[in-house]
């Protein structure tokens, strides 16, 4: 029987030993085998015992290369005797290394699946209530409910209307502007008559805007001449 096999049987006698009493309780109570906080429990005290272990290990493969150094060549005997049980001591560690990789794998399994199976309960949980609650619920029903809410709103805003639209007799807009219109007539003419009326028209002929023929026949002349200078600059 190997080492850790028997560390696994004194571990597990010794920790049975101890507490048989209440295991026994706890695996009557499950009667389908232990709960996952148990099984979580026992792998996380298993951990820590394998650390303790592997520590124990560190420390007396540590003892054993310092024997080896104190020997040295005088003592080669000896010497090579720590480092063989050094050897036998780091395979131990190894075999903990690799029992400690299998465990934490397997505790962290357990949980995920632990956590899982709360996380499906309780959506069952809900699903369940919000079933409850919509029993109670028809869904004919509720399109009449809305149906009614519409019009019901629909009747509030022609009241809103009717309540802020003007109230009292209407008049035409463009009657009362022409009204206006024929009021500022009449005060015009009114304001004309205390002025004594439109100015008087002059009886005598004004003088023409357009130019005399003599100042025509003068206009043309200085023409002529601008004509002929250029007319002489191009030859």
């Amino acid at each position: 029987m190997s080492k850790i096999s028997k560390l696994f049987k004194g571990s597990s006698s010794s920790s049975g030993s101890s507490s048989s009493s209440s295991s026994k309780s706890k695996h009557h109570r499950s009667k389908g085998g232990p709960s996952p906080q148990e099984a979580i429990h026992r792998l996380r005290e298993t951990e820590e015992m394998l650390t303790k272990k592997q520590e124990y290990l560190e420390k007396r493969i540590e003892q054993e290369i310092a024997i080896a150094k104190k020997h040295g060549t005088k003592n080669k005997k000896a010497a090579l005797q720590a480092l063989k049980r050094k050897k036998r001591l780091e395979q131990q560690l190894t075999q903990i290394d690799g029992t400690l990789s299998t465990i934490e794998f397997q505790r962290e399994a357990l949980e995920n699946s632990h956590t899982n199976t709360e996380v499906l309960k309780n959506m069952g949980f809900a699903a369940k209530a919000m079933k409850q609650i919509h029993q109670n619920m028809d869904v004919d029903k509720i399109d009449d409910l809305m149906q009614d809410i519409t019009e019901q709103q629909d009747v509030a805003r022609e009241i809103s209307e009717a309540i802020s639209g003007p109230f009292g007799e209407q008049f035409d807009e463009d009657e009362l502007l022409a009204e206006l219109e024929e009021l500022e007539q009449e005060d015009m003419e009114k304001s004309m008559k205390s002025m004594g009326g439109l100015p008087s028209v002059p009886s005598s002929k004004l003088p023409s805007s357009q130019p005399s023929h003599r100042a025509k026949t003068k206009k043309r002349a200085e023409d002529d001449d601008d004509m002929n200078m250029l007319a002489s600059w191009a030859t």
